[in-house]
């Protein structure tokens, strides 16, 4: 990532642009611009050698009008607070343009979780639990996993905080295991709603699945559920990459032998798969996949990967963002004067929160649902809000991304200007 690079700005930008857009109200875009809350904490905790490691923490939540604010926590060595307020701001559009009654918050660690053992990490996450309680519950905000982190850190979570008030709250967190108050595929929910939103995007493209190919940046828990479901449908998986590298085969990929290999493998990476070319190192590997001539490209990794230095070799013809903030505001007008087809982050990724609000609820009223109703839940909802998208774009004859935008930031500022102003 460029040092220049702020992902603030660039969700700020992309805000301005859809307030001028809907010539919203300048007092409503003030109030958008800034994130309602940041805590910064410090992490001490002692390590397996007895010396004491200070870690730093943030949460953020950027706008409750729609009610307690939602997002998860991710442990990476280059979390950074500009970071995390822009993924809160895009937790808001995202949870508005799904229709949930949630706005947006974020929170991480700047840690290396690979250097660490799972003792240190379990006291990481309950110091940093213990000092970020003054701002979370179910009624406040509600985490959940994101980046290196999975159900296990949300149980710990969830257990920390319930130490915390004296009687057990698994509503404070969703992504949890089943077993303490975790929802049925809640596991696969992001991947599933990508390949959901995909498949509406295709179909309204005109692409048939079993003469379309896909490229997968990022073989992660998004990314590989992606594969999984597509494959499934017919698409022909040509090239996937992951932390180590990509493999490409221009006849289609054994999506699932691959998938096992990567899950059961030591280094939990598709290098020494046979099952096509392999390209060693991460640069040179997505450099290699995002010019792939194919029909669909699904980021399914970090922030910033579609850019204006390579945004021109892209030859797909469909974009679906499974990462969050995947593609730069500049990349963005490329790829539109090459006439491709972007569907934003905000709407194809919001599978994992639509599961986790309905973790919540089920949390909240101690009923909990067969997985059958949580994915025709997710389905509904996620192919109700790619055609309001889609509606919106043919109204307003704009891109996807600025159509999620309208539809999610009129939303929020609809709520706003109900709410007012307190005092």
């Amino acid at each position: 990532m460029s040092e220049s690079f702020s992902f603030w700005n660039m969700a700020c930008q992309q805000l301005d642009r859809v307030a001028k857009r809907m010539n919203l109200d300048p007092n409503v875009h003030a109030k958008m611009r800034h994130c309602q809350r940041a805590l910064v904490v410090s992490v001490p905790i002692r390590m397996d050698d007895g010396r004491v490691q200070v870690f730093e923490g943030y949460r953020v939540q950027h706008n409750s009008e729609r009610g307690p604010t939602k997002g998860g926590v991710r442990y990476h060595p280059n979390v950074t607070l500009d970071e995390v307020k822009a993924l809160a701001m895009l937790m808001t559009w995202k949870c508005a343009v799904i229709g949930l009654p949630y706005g947006g918050a974020k929170g991480g660690i700047v840690c290396d979780p690979s250097a660490m053992s799972l003792g240190e990490i379990e006291r990481m996450t309950r110091r940093y639990t213990s000092e970020i309680s003054i701002i979370i519950g179910p009624a406040k905000d509600i985490p959940a996993p994101d980046v290196n982190t999975n159900p296990q850190t949300m149980a710990w979570m969830m257990d920390t905080y319930s130490m915390t008030v004296g009687y057990s709250v698994p509503g404070v967190v969703t992504g949890k295991p089943i077993e303490i108050g975790g929802s049925q595929g809640r596991g696969d929910a992001t991947g599933r709603g990508v390949a959901t939103v995909l498949i509406a995007a295709a179909e309204r493209l005109g692409l048939h699945p079993a003469q379309s190919t896909v490229a997968i940046q990022g073989l992660g828990n998004v990314g590989g559920a992606v594969a999984k479901f597509l494959h499934g449908k017919g698409f022909k998986i040509i090239g996937v990459t992951d932390v180590g590298g990509g493999i490409f085969n221009p006849r289609g990929l054994d999506v699932p032998a691959l998938l096992n290999y990567a899950r059961t493998n030591p280094h939990r990476q598709i290098k020494g798969f046979g099952g096509g070319e392999y390209v060693e190192g991460h640069d040179a590997a997505n450099a290699r996949l995002l010019a792939l001539p194919v029909d669909i490209l699904a980021p399914c990794a970090l922030e910033n990967q579609i850019t204006a230095d390579n945004a021109a070799a892209i030859k797909a013809k469909i974009i679906v963002e499974g990462a969050n903030g995947p593609t730069s505001p500049e990349a963005d007008e490329i790829l539109a004067q090459q006439g491709v087809v972007v569907v934003p982050d905000i709407l194809a990724n919001a599978g994992g929160v639509t599961v986790s609000y309905f973790e919540w609820v089920q949390d909240l009223q101690s009923n909990f649902w067969d997985e059958e109703d949580v994915n025709r839940s997710l389905d509904r909802l996620m192919m109700r809000s790619f055609h309001d998208v889609y509606d919106v774009a043919a109204r307003e004859k704009c891109d996807l991304r600025l159509a999620a935008q309208i539809l999610a930031v009129n939303r929020v500022a609809r709520a706003a200007a109900l709410r007012g102003i307190y005092p």
